[in-house]
């Protein structure tokens, strides 16, 4: 026994030890960073792809002495926060012990912050409710009170604090809403600016201002129990008309849809808070942005249709790295971000996904689909024939992908299985997709950001990858508070991919997107045109071998966008621009066959073995696939090949003669 308690003794001792010197590091960490706001208090910047300062989390931001903020802003805050703000010590017993009280009454989650609480987590911590954070709280509220007076604590605070908007500290928000300098703040605007605090997005004056005038005058009420105001100064406050002016439009667009997509991000991992001197490394690259907008902005203008709205995704195949966003016609007139925000049926840019899982189950390119006739047409058709050997009963896969053949998509997904569709379609990160016939013309719903993920499969050798616009972010004494690891996942064997790649190569060089190389595109890329019904979404999602990109045009309120507004007239001219611009940066590399394939020359226009005059391409297959060996139909050959396929018709005519006899 006694040899037992010594071992725990030592246990604890060492324990003991440990703990004190985490203690002490913390301590000194967190005071020399207390010290650093002697000097004012800095902001969190991201930093483009290459590592380079972009912009900063708040850019209106409007840093004031407290003189210069009215008083009776300052007693607004100070009532309905912390009216015993000037009494405590950084933590206020007595707040906390009511919150604890009331929190076993009602199991609510009132807080019991302090202002200087209230500030150690706005300009050091997260909002994550977690007793590990309020007890670092608790320890940088005490080294605030150590080493700087009340006055620059809620100087500190009133330039610090979140009130919607986007709108961080008093004097931006004073002049955002009002117009005005904190300073000149009228009673009843001031308790207004206080209410905001709480829960400064619900009660966002631009869009719930009644409840924003609700909880004023809470603040008001309050103020005068506490002796601050006198009953008629509250009655008069209550009784005043606000003039709230517009949301102020963000004079610098350029960016906008990038810009606010990383700060939500930042946001839905950190809170509304925005701690001094941290960096986020993003993905973004400013002159693929730049090529972006402009490519929107001149696609759209084209169109010269009102109320037409596009977005716009690149992304790296490799890393899920997003390159640019664009989610409208322009920032400046629109914040809403359709490209992740909107979710849209894709239509035909949804075949991919149908035939990548017919060639997962040992399908070819060159395999055929027949009695295509007999179905009924499905949705609008984007193909008109263009060579001899079409046929409206029987197409092969590669046909009937870059033709867009609705009938033809319908019967693969019949016969590979609308399951095995689905599950292709949720690897490659397109959750919730309807269980109906019609899956396959792109009946259910997608943003564009994840329909451009979801194709990096077809360009990166079948890895599926989670879109990522933040790499990571360090704090202000350099540590890693956040990384982003890429996210990669096999969801097509190699083999089926380089095919899938292929077969959308033709969507380019001879289908439904041929227009892209009648306006210059050059060098190896596929992708594929999507269109829906009476024509109110129009796509074209498409790669090269360094980028994977998206394009969506349509109306925020569903609608006709032209008569035949196909995705290869209205959304393949902005990717096509987009691209030849992009390419200057990244330019495209060819994509090699993996060596386990079996390169075979086909005929172009019936996929068999050709001919002498036959024009010729290569097809590629797998381990374990069909080879067609029957000769071409359609050509002309040599004088031996010409024997060898009457020779082969005679024995094919015979075998199917005698089938007859035994039947």
């Amino acid at each position: 026994m006694t040899t037992l308690l010594r071992r725990l003794a030592v246990v604890a001792y060492v324990a003991l030890v440990l703990i004190s010197a985490v203690v002490v590091v913390w301590t000194m960490k967190y005071t020399v960073e207390v010290y650093r706001l002697r000097r004012g208090v800095g902001d969190t910047v991201f930093l483009s792809a290459d590592g380079k300062p972009w912009f900063r989390m708040d850019e209106r931001r409007r840093d004031v002495p407290i003189a210069e903020i009215a008083r009776r802003m300052r007693d607004a805050v100070l009532a309905i926060e912390d009216h015993r703000f000037f009494g405590h010590v950084g933590i206020d017993p007595v707040g906390v012990g009511r919150a604890v009280v009331r929190n076993a009454l009602r199991a609510s989650t009132e807080g019991g912050s302090t202002i200087t609480q209230q500030l150690a987590r706005t300009l050091f911590l997260s909002n994550r409710r977690t007793w590990g954070r309020k007890v670092q709280e608790a320890g940088i509220a005490l080294l605030l009170e150590m080493q700087l007076s009340k006055e620059q604590i809620l100087e500190l605070y009133l330039n610090r604090i979140y009130l919607s908007g986007g709108m961080y500290g008093v004097e931006a928000t004073s002049r955002a809403l009002f117009g005005k300098p904190s300073k000149s703040l009228t009673l009843a605007e001031a308790a207004l600016i206080a209410g905001l605090i709480k829960a400064p997005s619900v009660l966002s004056p631009w869009s719930n201002l009644d409840e924003a005038r609700a909880r004023s005058h809470v603040v008001l009420a309050r103020m005068r129990e506490l002796g601050v105001i006198t009953p008629d100064e509250e009655a008069s406050a209550k009784r005043a008309r606000l003039r709230i002016q517009p949301y102020p439009r963000n004079g610098d667009a350029r960016h906008g849809y990038a810009k606010d997509f990383l700060r939500q991000q930042f946001r839905d991992r950190f809170g509304g808070d925005h701690p001094p001197d941290w960096t986020v490394q993003t993905t973004f690259v400013p002159a693929l942005q730049d090529a972006a907008e402009r490519a929107v902005s001149e696609g759209l203008r084209r169109q010269g249709r009102r109320g037409l709205e596009a977005a716009l995704v690149a992304l790296d195949p490799q890393s899920g790295d997003i390159l640019a966003m664009v989610g409208g016609h322009g920032y400046a007139d629109t914040q809403y971000n359709r490209a992740v925000r909107s979710r849209r049926q894709p239509g035909s840019a949804f075949k991919p996904f149908v035939f990548a899982a017919a060639l997962e189950r040992g399908w070819t390119p060159v395999s055929v689909l027949e009695n295509l006739s007999t179905l009924e047409p499905l949705g609008p058709e984007e193909w008109t024939p263009r060579n001899a050997s079409y046929s409206p009963d029987t197409l092969t896969l590669r046909q009937a992908l870059y033709e867009s053949n609705n009938r033809a998509a319908a019967a693969l997904q019949r016969q590979v299985g609308t399951r095995a569709v689905l599950r292709m379609a949720g690897n490659v990160g397109l959750e919730d997709q309807p269980d109906v016939p019609s899956l396959a013309l792109g009946v259910g719903l997608v943003t564009p950001v994840e329909l451009t993920a979801a194709y990096a499969p077809f360009v990166n050798g079948g890895m599926a990858v989670e879109p990522r616009g933040i790499t990571r972010v360090v704090d202000g004494v350099g540590d890693n508070v956040l990384r982003t690891p890429v996210a990669r996942e096999r969801v097509l064997r190699e083999e089926t991919a380089f095919q899938m790649f292929t077969m959308l190569a033709d969507v380019l060089d001879r289908g439904t997107g041929t227009s892209a190389r009648r306006l210059g595109l050059r060098g190896p890329a596929g992708g594929k045109t999507g269109t829906t019904n009476d024509y109110k979404d129009a796509w074209f999602v498409g790669f090269t071998s360094s980028m994977v990109v998206g394009v969506w045009v349509g109306h925020d309120q569903p609608a006709t966008i032209a008569a035949s507004g196909t995705g290869a007239r209205v959304a393949l001219p902005i990717w096509t621009d987009f691209v030849r611009r992009a390419a200057r940066l990244r330019p495209s590399q060819p994509v090699r066959a993996p060596a386990s394939m079996r390169a075979v020359p086909l005929c172009r226009e019936s996929f068999q073995q050709p001919m002498a005059e036959c024009p010729r391409y290569t097809e590629y297959f797998k381990p374990g696939d069909a080879v067609p060996g029957a000769q071409c139909p359609l050509h002309t050959g040599t004088f031996e090949q010409r024997v060898e396929r009457a020779v082969e018709g005679f024995f094919r005519g015979l075998g199917r003669k005698i089938r007859g006899i035994f039947r």
